[in-house]
């Protein structure tokens, strides 16, 4: 099964090491990321879940929990987890979803023969709350996942759904976004962004983030 941005993302219950999780009802009406990892005891994955329980407070800001996965058992998750603790001086209070059977990897398609038969790629997904899949970044075994980059991207989508504006590159938090083309009323335009803009070509039109 292959998955595409817009697309509901599938439902699924399966144990992790904070107990039985059905998926859906587990995200509730705020924001998720899940992102896998293709087995315990891996270092660069010890080193991206330390810095997922690092960032706890900055998710907790945006309405958005963090899930992990991994294809071993409970009971080596739990093991994991106390390396992960001990080596990166965070505490890892996130749920690691045991998919020993492969059943969520099927789900997401996080088995790629070319890269590995049995293990899963290092994928993350974004997903709003309803359910949506936002964003789909699939990493190479040797290169830690960006989280800096997830927030800013999390930041961008929650400051597009409200506003009629979109990112330009390299934007971050506070800078500068653009005005989408097809808003061209002058009236509107007035009342949606007070502070003015400027056209830098008629199709790209630069304004203050207007949230802030």
């Amino acid at each position: 099964m292959s998955i595409r941005l817009g697309d509901i993302a599938p439902d699924f219950e399966q144990d992790s090491s904070t107990g039985r999780i059905r998926f859906h009802e587990w995200l509730g009406d705020g924001w998720g990321i899940l992102f896998s990892h293709p087995a315990d005891f891996t270092p660069v994955c010890t080193t991206e879940l330390g810095f997922t329980a690092k960032l706890k407070d900055e998710f907790a800001k945006r309405n958005v929990k963090a899930i992990a996965l991994s294809v071993d058992p409970v009971d080596s998750h739990l093991k994991w987890i106390g390396d992960i603790e001990e080596t990166q001086g965070a505490r890892v209070d996130f749920p690691i979803i045991a998919d020993a059977d492969r059943k969520v990897s099927d789900l997401y398609d996080l088995i790629h023969p070319n890269a590995n038969d049995t293990l899963t790629v290092r994928s993350l997904f974004i997903i709003d709350p309803n359910k949506k899949v936002r964003l789909i970044i699939t990493y190479p075994a040797s290169t830690g996942r960006n989280f800096h980059e997830i927030l800013r991207v999390i930041d961008s989508l929650q400051l597009t759904d409200n506003y009629k504006v979109a990112t330009p590159a390299n934007w971050k938090e506070g800078d500068e976004v653009v005005i989408v083309p097809s808003l061209q009323d002058p009236e509107e335009l007035k009342q949606r962004f007070p502070k003015g803009f400027r056209a830098v070509k008629p199709y790209l039109r630069l304004t203050p983030q207007p949230n802030r």
